[in-house]
């Protein structure tokens, strides 16, 4: 799968390098009082070396074909605004998740459906994709808000359709197509 940066009105797209370790560890500190309900991983405690192992993990995900994960940068300043991907990529019956998070200081700005955006189109284009996921959990109404922007339809509520620690938990299924 190709590695290219992708551009989202005045936002850039590209996997993360290990010299991004520590700003992406500030984003999650930053945010994480309002990302845990949503996001356990994040915590207000988190390190460098779990950044380096998730940039390792995305960097698995490109080489097996699974997942394409990018960190959002300002284009013009280069700060570090969030992080996003296409997971769980089936290439037959062609589909996948889209899933994003943007750090506490930026969000109100437009930049998760910008985002979301840029990613169908990758989807849909160099991917050869016919359908991208949006899961929501039942409650994250920001999510949510940020699906219907980027135009996503909304099909139903999912019973146990997420995990969220340990316990099953209701989603909204969005879904985008070319």
């Amino acid at each position: 799968m190709d590695d290219s940066p992708l551009h989202a009105d005045g936002l850039l797209l590209r996997p993360f390098e290990d010299a991004d370790a520590a700003s992406f560890a500030a984003a999650v500190r930053e945010s994480a009082e309002g990302m845990r309900r949503w996001m356990p991983w994040s915590s207000v405690d988190y390190r460098v070396e779990q950044a380096l192992q998730w940039f390792q993990a995305c960097r698995d995900g490109w080489a097996a074909g699974t997942a394409c994960e990018y960190g959002i940068f300002d284009q013009d300043t280069a700060a570090f605004v969030g992080g996003a991907g296409l997971n769980k990529i089936q290439h037959d019956p062609r589909f996948c998740n889209l899933g994003y998070w943007v750090r506490q200081s930026c969000r109100g700005q437009g930049v998760a459906p910008r985002v979301v955006r840029a990613l169908a189109a990758q989807a849909f284009g160099p991917l050869g994709l016919h359908r991208v996921e949006i899961v929501v959990a039942v409650g994250n109404e920001a999510s949510e808000r940020v699906a219907v922007k980027a135009g996503a339809l909304r099909e139903g509520v999912a019973r146990n359709r997420l995990v969220i620690d340990g316990r099953p938990v209701a989603a909204h299924m969005f879904s985008l197509v070319p």
